[in-house]
């Protein structure tokens, strides 16, 4: 399938495709609402087909690739669904401990984009683990699509808590050197957020991509730096942004926040049209020096 960029659709149809994705909609009123976008011989169909992920073109770092070594890990989570799953990415030369991100994914699980941004950081001599949480219902199924009526069947509560055990194992782990910093995207930069409120002075760096944000009254209990990723055109999300700012200068937080001028929700995940190149690597680059600045 050709690739197609968010500026060749209407910004109208990837809000209405937006909600479809968060589950405000569901595919069938995604479609309907689609077809007076459906000119020129084209159908809703088609147009729901081309927002869609496409893997194929996110691989930046092959699974074998001789950079890294990656393996399939089981970890205990006794507060939340006993147990969860995850993918362990070091790199291939490292010697000594390593500094630890958790990447946490979208409202889908564990499918291949997050697979890979686990790779990328392994490139960058960071030991990476990606949890899938939908662990309990038998793990990220081998499409998005399925992946997301999948997900709200999960207790929420307890989906964070396998998120914060994941994190405090790969903190414990003997080859790493106790630092952990938590990304993460859409649904899991909301878990970013998070994380930094229940695990405070225990994590050492958030980086949440359009995240939702955490009440204010808890900002106090944040304690790790925070680099907060924001898209534009992004209303969903941005509109908690002013009472969160707010309370992390009233309690002293230290962040770095970024608005990506013209870039929709979703700018950094590669597999769609919403992907934003001069955004995505801006804030990628921006992740990447931020990790190396508090987690080493």
């Amino acid at each position: 399938m050709e690739r197609k960029n968010a500026t060749d659709f209407p910004q109208e149809l990837l809000n209405l495709f937006d909600r479809y994705v968060h589950g405000d909609i569901e595919r069938r009123e995604f479609l309907d609402s689609a077809k007076k976008f459906a000119i020129g011989g084209l159908t809703a169909t088609a147009i729901w087909e081309s927002l869609r992920p496409n893997y194929a073109w996110a691989q930046q770092v092959a699974k074998d690739d001789k950079r890294i070594k990656a393996q399939r890990v089981d970890i205990p989570s006794p507060q939340g669904n006993r147990n969860i799953r995850g993918y362990l990415v070091r790199p291939a030369s490292a010697s000594g401990p390593l500094p630890g991100v958790l990447v946490v994914h979208e409202n889908r699980g564990l499918n291949p984009y997050i697979e890979d941004v686990a790779r990328r950081f392994a490139t960058q001599n960071f030991m990476a683990l990606a949890p899938d949480g939908l662990t309990s219902v038998g793990g990220y199924p081998g499409d998005d699509e399925k992946g997301g009526k999948m997900f709200p069947t999960v207790d929420r509560k307890k989906m964070t808590e396998d998120f914060m055990a994941s994190a405090y194992w790969l903190k414990a782990r003997p080859d790493c050197n106790d630092k952990v910093g938590v990304v993460g995207f859409c649904f899991g930069g909301g878990i970013a957020n998070t994380l930094a409120v229940q695990m405070g002075p225990d994590l050492a760096a958030a980086v949440p991509f359009y995240g939702s944000q955490p009440p204010a009254a808890d900002v106090a209990k944040i304690k790790a730096p925070l680099l907060i990723h924001y898209a534009s055109l992004d209303t969903r999300i941005n509109g908690g942004w002013p009472a969160y700012e707010a309370a992390l200068k009233a309690n002293h937080a230290t962040y770095t926040a970024h608005m990506y001028e013209g870039a929709n929700h979703g700018f950094h995940n590669d597999t769609t049209p919403r992907y934003d190149d001069a955004a995505g690597k801006l804030a990628w680059r921006r992740t990447i020096d931020f990790f190396n600045k508090y987690l080493r």
